[in-house]
């Protein structure tokens, strides 16, 4: 269940939601006048949200380009040549 707080509370106690915001790895939905205005979140989440998008377009762009016929390389055989230039060995 969302965390909603008013702004009030962002005021008057911020740092009680800094530290539900780390604690619940959580955000809360910050109202003003009864209507959603902000957002605030731990750096960590905000971060971590951030690489999901960024994994989801490079996967979405992947999608694109084996759908317009791009042929695609065999997992093993990657890991293998990485493991070998990463370690100079199998």
């Amino acid at each position: 269940m969302p965390n909603i707080r008013p702004i009030s509370d962002l005021r008057n106690n911020a740092n009680g939601i800094s530290e539900f915001c780390h604690r619940e790895r959580e955000p809360v939905f910050i109202t003003k006048n009864g209507v959603g205005d902000m957002v605030v979140m731990s750096i960590e989440t905000y971060e971590q949200q951030q690489a999901l998008i960024e994994l989801y377009s490079k996967l979405s762009e992947a999608d694109a380009e084996i759908a317009n016929g791009a042929e695609g390389k065999d997992f093993f055989d990657f890991a293998k040549k990485l493991r070998t230039k990463v370690s100079g060995k199998v």
